[in-house]
């Protein structure tokens, strides 16, 4: 299985989840772990200090990408001329490719300088990605992993801005290429949907837009719990959110 985890925010943390989340990838057949952004609270050193040392803590091979709270805020120096100077510090470039048995991850830098909350995609980001994709073998599932969400529904029109403005072009184009699934976070919610369908992208497979509520920090919106994703070895997608009195993750809907 995948595990998809978002919004970590190390400076905010609780540490119940941190040790669940570890518990479930010590009982579970975790091959792969994709973070979709903000792994820190400020883009502070010891907060990415302590998410490193966390992922590490962790096990399976792991693929990140930034997220708007990775560079800093404050800083305005840094911001200008080295936003990404820490985080490339501790987790090196701002996309990678993470190739498993069952999957093949890609990871996208959705976050520029001059925004602060409102995702960017470039046209030769997109070329790019489509070239990896293209190169992916074909029996893998083909997975894109940026920060902003590409999609988002009524519920969530307060942060349609947010949206990269390239992002129905890059569904349509990856689609094509195989891609099966785009995983995000930024929302601190869980949601699913195909774009396919919604975009009507004219390709002959789903393709999902994912969602993932912040794994581990107590910024929660409209009383979601903190939450994570599953991508199973059948294409599935199953969201797992914390039980405060067992103090575990549980798949969303069990008893």
């Amino acid at each position: 299985m995948l595990l998809h985890l978002s919004d970590l925010h190390f400076g905010t943390e609780k540490p119940e989840c941190l040790a669940a989340i570890q518990k479930f990838c010590r009982d579970h057949p975790v091959e792969a772990i994709a973070i979709s952004g903000d792994l820190t609270q400020r883009a502070r050193f010891f907060q990415f200090l302590s998410c490193k040392s966390f992922l590490e803590s962790l096990g399976p091979p792991y693929l990140v990408v930034p997220g708007n709270h990775d560079i800093p805020l404050y800083h305005v120096l840094n911001r200008v001329f080295n936003p990404f100077m820490r985080y490339q510090l501790f987790f090196g470039a701002l996309e990678s490719i993470l190739e498993t048995e069952h999957f093949y991850l890609i990871g996208v830098n959705s976050i520029r300088r001059r925004f602060h909350t409102k995702g960017h995609i470039s046209l030769e980001q997109i070329q790019q990605v489509a070239l990896k994709l293209q190169a992916a073998p074909s029996n893998k599932y083909k997975i894109v992993v940026a920060h902003q969400p590409f999609y988002t529904s009524l519920r969530d029109s307060h942060v349609v801005k947010d949206c990269p403005v390239l992002g129905r072009m890059a569904l349509e184009i990856w689609g094509k290429q195989g891609a099966c699934a785009v995983l995000h976070g930024h929302l601190h919610q869980t949601a699913i949907y195909d774009l396919n369908q919604i975009y009507q992208l004219n390709v002959n497979h789903p393709v999902y837009e994912v969602h993932a509520g912040t794994a581990t920090s107590h910024r929660l919106r409209k009383k979601e719990p903190n939450s994570f994703n599953v991508v199973t070895l059948q294409g599935e997608f199953q969201s797992y959110v914390f039980d405060v009195k067992k103090s575990q993750f549980v798949l969303k809907g069990n008893p």
